[in-house]
């Protein structure tokens, strides 16, 4: 046996799922085996194992034993003279195995190797190269400084960033994503060290095998895509802390005591200036929204104040006094802040409506004390009601340019719309596009881009790939869906590192899988959610679905002179109406109910959820994915849209 490939999965069936995809179709001219070590995930992982790749071997732990004693289970059983560590959130090229292999075997010092890795934008990750975190060069990385001299051979040893990218190095540190090892030389220096749950296994092993005799090389020639080298939060004060934690262990083993403890001291240093500044940044995000609306409220009250003081207080021989300006008007606003506050304003993503309501809550409540006080501190009501209706028009016009500007801050819900383009052949684009459809009301626009010359192209189809740059910008297209069925890896990375200027969201669709996977997100079919918020088996939706049954039947009996010549079965039409008054029929149902308990409870549909997709014809799987939707995502609109789109079928 050639290669033996080693995943241990946690929890992300579908990122698994796609990986194994890539990894077989990499094994296709290499003698190799597959080992899944699964931590007792509960996300369905073996299920889809069994049934889309039995020929995986499966380990199945009872516990979370951690990456580096799964790794370790799998190691001693397998039998590869290479051994490589995969994680789940990768997709590999096609010839990545026999590029890496052929490497290894003409070059007989090479202990381990890492490869080029890519994030689900294209981007190249740095860790892909790593230098040893002696205490020196931790200190440069800790404190920012291989950041702002990322060229010098001193500061940017951490992530050797003064080495090319694009050229064959030989380095100290591999990349526990993809982290292939001759077998004998595991033999010789041993294998990972189960000391660390998670983080840090992966430097002591490169370490080990540079303390045997052997060099670990960085290997650009082939890529892979690393999906969490973009997700993890790593600027997270948790993952500070166990990464952290991890080089501790590292420096007690490998350092000498007294560069260990400058090691642990510059650690606990770098934990304590992290967490100082993740506590400072949430308080800064927290009154940056409150921050402006006072500065901006305040500007205009002012300009306000002192435009009524000149010009009607001066008639009357009268001004505000001084502390009117430096006291009372900041009062008020504080008044209105802290009501928006109450009202949720604040809170994100935020709500206009909210917002909105605290500003008139505000407003009563000053004015309400303003009649409460006595007259020598009753300055202008006036000023109150123009400063209100000031706020109202600053408040709502600030956010208004803060969601057109799409700052970063995740202030506003995601509104945008999706426009997308699907890259592949002819039917497995149909099969994606209908998936994405189905899966996501937000698509605006939804093309097909071929790898290949058709005779006659469907409607849908708007270009070929070799033109994806011009439709993107003609089409003003912000996501790319590339169908890995028809489209290699190699090329998928190629179009996402020269595509990357144009801001375009890329994701995967695996073959065979009702899953799209990119960048920080996952569409799936499969019920993510542990208690779905509009599932149909609740009593309000059910009571819901029902009431507008029953309202929309009373509607179409008494325009049934006027609607029944819009619907094909007229008998049937008028059948179906009685029948939903009495409870018999809904006028929206599943279609089938085999492996969807949910769709059990309902009455007998007259329509089903795939007719809202009007004019397309779907496989049954298809359909069974969409009445599983219908249950999830429930809302009384989803029929709504049903019946307008399938008026015609009433009568069915």
């Amino acid at each position: 046996m050639k290669l033996s490939i080693i995943i241990v999965n946690y929890n992300v069936s579908c990122f698994l799922e796609q990986a194994l995809n890539s990894v077989y179709k990499a094994l296709k001219n290499v003698e190799g085996e597959v080992y899944v070590v699964d931590n007792n995930s509960v996300d369905g992982s073996l299920a889809m194992l069994a049934t889309k790749f039995p020929q995986v071997h499966v380990i199945a732990n009872k516990e979370n034993v951690g990456f580096a004693k799964a790794n370790n289970q799998a190691i001693r059983i397998s039998s590869g003279e290479y051994v490589l560590l995969l994680n789940p959130d990768t997709v590999v090229e096609e010839d990545t195995f026999e590029k890496c292999i052929q490497f290894m075997d003409k070059t007989p010092d090479a202990g381990g190797l890492g490869v080029k890795m890519v994030n689900g934008k294209g981007e190249f990750l740095p860790e892909s190269k790593r230098g040893l975190p002696s205490p020196a060069v931790s200190f440069y990385k800790l404190f920012g400084l291989s950041k702002l001299f990322p060229k010098s051979k001193r500061f940017g040893a951490y992530h050797l960033t003064y080495l090319s990218n694009d050229e064959i190095h030989s380095v100290e540190v591999l990349a526990g994503a993809f982290m292939l090892m001759r077998r004998s030389v595991l033999d010789k220096v041993g294998l990972l060290d189960e000391d660390y749950f998670m983080y840090g296994e992966d430097i002591d092993l490169s370490y080990r095998i540079l303390k045997g005799g052997y060099k670990n090389y960085y290997f650009p020639e082939t890529r892979i895509i690393h999906y969490k080298g973009e997700s993890t939060k790593t600027g997270s004060l948790n993952y500070v802390h166990v990464f952290y934690k991890a080089m501790q262990i590292f420096a007690r083993k490998h350092f000498s005591q007294k560069n260990a403890k400058l090691f642990n001291f510059l650690i606990d240093c770098a934990i304590w200036f992290r967490a100082s500044l993740a506590a400072l940044k949430r308080i800064i995000a927290r009154l940056l929204m409150p921050m402006l609306d006072f500065i901006c409220i305040y500007a205009g009250m002012f300009v306000l104040a002192l435009y009524w003081q000149q010009n009607i207080l001066q008639q009357r021989h009268s001004a505000f006094p001084r502390y009117y300006f430096y006291l009372i008007i900041p009062i008020y606003i504080l008044i209105w802040l802290i009501s928006v506050a109450c009202c949720k304003g604040y809170r994100k993503p935020i709500r206009l409506n909210n917002v909105n309501k605290g500003i008139v809550l505000g407003t009563v409540l000053i004015l309400l004390i303003y009649a409460l006080l006595p007259e020598t501190l009753r300055f202008s009501r006036a000023v109150v009601v123009l400063g209100a209706m000031w706020t109202i028009i600053s408040i709502n016009l600030m956010r208004y340019i803060i969601r057109k500007l799409n700052l970063k801050g995740d202030y506003f819900d995601n509104q945008s719309r999706r426009r997308i383009a699907v890259v592949g052949s002819m039917p497995e684009t149909e099969r994606v596009l209908n998936l994405v459809q189905m899966m996501d009301e937000k698509c605006d626009f939804a093309g097909v881009v071929l790898t290949e010359e058709v005779e006659n192209p469907q409607n849908a189809v708007i270009g070929k790939l070799s033109q994806i740059a011009d439709l993107i910008m003609l089409y003003r297209l912000n996501e790319v869906i590339f169908c890995s069925k028809d489209v290699p890896a190699d090329q998928i990375i190629d179009w996402m590192s020269r595509l990357q200027s144009f801001q375009v969201e890329y994701k995967i669709a695996p073959e065979d899988s009702f899953s799209v996977i990119g960048s920080n997100s996952i569409f799936s079919s499969e019920d993510l959610y542990a208690i779905p918020v509009h599932a149909i088996v609740q009593k309000s939706s059910r009571r819901n679905k029902r009431l507008f049954d029953v309202c929309s039947a009373l509607l179409l009996l008494i325009l049934l002179p006027l609607d029944i010549w819009f619907v094909e079965e007229k008998g049937g039409f008028v059948r179906n109406i009685f029948a939903v008054l009495s409870g018999k029929k809904s006028w929206v149902g599943c279609q089938s109910t085999t492996g969807n308990p949910a769709a059990e409870t309902l009455r007998p549909g007259v329509l089903f959820p795939s007719d809202a997709f009007k004019g397309r014809e779907f496989s049954s799987d298809m359909m069974a994915l969409a009445d599983r939707l219908y249950t999830r995502d429930y809302k009384v609109r989803l029929d709504f849209h049903t019946m307008f789109k399938a008026f015609r079928q009433l009568g069915r």
